[in-house]
């Protein structure tokens, strides 16, 4: 896997990805940044949290799971000094559709959270990592 992270002004970077895919990332103004994109540190977290829901979603479908929708909430907490990494993450799962079993959602969040989601295990790491999940079944 590549990446590549170009300096364009200020705090504004671009961030290019092996898969030919960029994003813009920058700092907030009181910074130097002018606010054009997402901060690093987010992109950690966005990160995770599209692995995971990656993964749960995998898992529910290979159990024929009827999910119609599938939103994963973060909330972090940072050390105040430096390095000011992550110390605590919750992951606030809310999977809507027809039929869910709890047993197969609550089966597929566990096997994401200790086996397969490379980031969440990664930054489990440094950082408690919590989830939950809500079921709603149309």
């Amino acid at each position: 896997m590549k990446a590549r992270v170009k300096w364009v002004e200020e705090a504004t970077m671009l961030g290019e990805a092996g898969s030919g895919h960029a994003i813009v990332m920058d700092g907030p103004p009181e910074h130097g940044g002018r606010n054009l994109g997402v901060r690093p540190m987010e992109m950690l977290l966005l990160g995770m949290g599209g692995c995971t829901e990656f993964d749960v979603l995998s898992i529910l479908k290979k159990s024929r799971q009827q999910v119609t929708s599938c939103v994963v909430e973060l909330e972090a907490e940072r050390s105040e000094t430096n390095p000011k990494i992550f110390t605590r993450i919750h992951a606030h799962f809310v999977v809507r559709g027809r039929e869910l079993s709890e047993k197969h959602v609550a089966r597929a969040i566990s096997l994401s959270a200790e086996k397969y989601c490379s980031a969440s295990i990664m930054l489990g790491k440094s950082a408690e990592i919590t989830h939950d999940y809500e079921i709603h079944n149309d």
